[in-house]
């Protein structure tokens, strides 16, 4: 018994020697009030980040407040006011939040802060690239001065009115009543057609008349059924070509100039189309219709009584 005493106690003593003599309570104990410590040792520095903090915000509504003040006065897009707002309080932010991390932790140097924030908006940039890229295109899109809220654009399959442009996306109502929300790299990297860029858009529309028709007469009759359109806009004038000899008729293609909406081409188109047809009806010029001629080439017989007879007898 002795022995396997004295045996517990070395193991005991060895064990306390490989544990370098702390008791982990201890130990624990000594941490949390090394730690308690550092915090109230530091709490001025911490005070006067708090301070740097409060004065940032104070400083950022300031500068975002003139600045959008400032951009107003450009007439810029308000889309465009609200990002410049917006990225001129994140830079201060930035800033403000990188002094007050130095004013805590004097040992961070203002090239690590630097470097932290290049790796951290490096991968921020690969995992959401899509984001980024619409980011971009949106901010380039709200500097144009071709496409406007209200235009009425064409882009791959996409055909309606511009509603709204946002930072990262447009939205486009088209002409049955649906709204498409589309990217904005889309728009930014194909062709966008804007209908509306202008006033006016030319319009055109193809009448074929008789082959009997007198030429010269066809085309007064139709520049007069263009004359009397008041949807046509006079100053951009008027043409009438004759661009074809077609299977049934001889084809004329009016061209003329009317306001770029939807509504108002549409409008124009049938005024036009009912101004032709008045106008040809007036001068007794047809417009055909497709006709087939079949042709023989051997003499048909006629229905004759010489030929019915014949026929019976044979």
């Amino acid at each position: 018994m002795i022995q396997d005493d004295t045996a517990a106690e070395s193991a005991a003593e060895r064990g306390a020697e490989l544990s370098g003599g702390l008791d982990p309570v201890q130990l624990l104990t000594d941490t949390l009030t090394g730690m308690v410590a550092g915090f109230i040792e530091r709490l001025p520095q911490i005070g006067l980040a708090i301070l740097v903090l409060i004065i940032t915000a104070i400083v950022s509504g300031l500068i975002g407040r003139a600045a959008g003040a400032g951009l107003e006065k450009a007439r810029l897009r308000p889309a465009l006011v609200t990002l410049f707002k917006n990225l001129t309080g994140i830079f201060v932010w930035v800033a403000g939040i990188a002094i007050a991390i130095v004013i805590v932790f004097p040992s961070v140097t203002p090239g690590q802060m630097v470097a932290a924030l290049g790796l951290g908006s490096l991968a921020v940039g690969f995992a959401f690239k899509d984001v980024f890229e619409n980011f971009l295109a949106g901010i380039l899109i709200l500097f144009r001065k071709e496409m406007r809220i209200g235009d009425f654009i064409e882009c791959e399959d996409v055909l309606g009115k511009v509603e709204s442009v946002t930072i990262r996306e447009t939205h486009i109502r088209q002409p049955d009543g649906q709204l498409v929300i589309v990217p904005n790299a889309m728009l930014f990297t194909n062709p966008v057609w804007v209908r509306t860029d202008r006033k006016t858009r030319r319009a055109e529309l193809v009448v074929g008349v008789d082959y009997d028709a007198s030429l010269p007469a066809a085309a007064d009759t139709l520049n007069k059924a263009l004359e009397s359109c008041e949807s046509i806009s006079k100053s951009e004038g008027t043409e009438v070509k004759c661009i074809a000899f077609g299977g049934s008729s001889i084809d004329f293609k009016l061209l003329w100039w009317a306001g770029s909406s939807n509504k108002d081409q549409r409008a124009s188109f049938d005024e036009v189309a009912f101004a032709v047809k008045r106008e040809l009806d007036a001068a007794d010029i047809g417009i055909p219709f497709p006709q087939v001629t079949l042709s023989q080439r051997e003499p048909m017989a006629l229905d004759t009584p010489d030929n019915l007879r014949k026929m019976e007898e044979g």
